[in-house]
């Protein structure tokens, strides 16, 4: 049963890049004591990020993260993808919010009310507090993807479209955590499929 005094926010991280998983975060803060120095994650630097997750996760009344691989975004979309990683944050809440408020124009289909804040990131704090969590969960993500996949600069760029990224792209192929329905991954690809269908011929 939905507690009708608790709000979540809802964010997440990594819809733009060419790799990786979007990861969501839902958070529920307790009204005391007040987490100071809450903001949108992509204002922040790294080691703000890491000392203000450590609160979160330490004075939060419930958080949860949520994901969506590689595939499932090339199967649904990334706003699909990105729903579904949100949902799936939500329902690992250990609390049951009456409300949540998600950042950006759309909201996925939850158990409760919901309303999607634009720049919700900047101005609702259980949003911020969100959005710090995926950042940092996801950072973490592709630091450990660098090590299983060398070459690509994951912990660098984090899987978004740089030049040194599109280069190792070139170089190397597409590895098996990119996305394959995005721009510069599917053109190599076709690249690649055309090249073969040619020697084949």
């Amino acid at each position: 049963m939905a507690d009708a005094g608790l709000i979540c926010g809802i964010d997440e991280a990594g819809r733009g890049p060419l790799a990786g998983p979007v990861v969501a975060a839902a958070v529920v803060l307790a009204p005391d004591p007040r987490i100071v120095g809450l903001r949108d994650s992509k204002q922040l630097s790294s080691a703000q990020r890491e000392r203000l997750a450590d609160a979160i996760r330490e004075r939060a009344l419930a958080w949860a993260l949520g994901r969506a691989e590689p595939a499932e975004i090339d199967r649904y979309n990334i706003l699909g993808a990105t729903l579904l990683a949100m949902r799936r944050a939500f329902a690992g809440l250990a609390v049951h919010p009456a409300r949540a408020l998600v950042d950006g124009n759309r909201c996925p289909e939850l158990p409760c009310d919901c309303e999607a804040v634009i720049r919700g990131d900047a101005s609702v704090p259980a949003i911020s507090a969100a959005s710090i969590l995926a950042k940092v969960a996801r950072d973490a993500e592709m630091l450990a993807l660098d090590a299983d996949w060398p070459g690509y600069g994951f912990a660098v760029h984090k899987g978004y479209p740089t030049r040194r990224h599109l280069e190792a792209l070139v170089r190397l192929g597409p590895s098996a955590v990119h996305r394959r329905s995005f721009g510069p991954v599917r053109r190599l690809l076709d690249q690649r499929d055309g090249a073969l269908a040619d020697g084949a011929a």
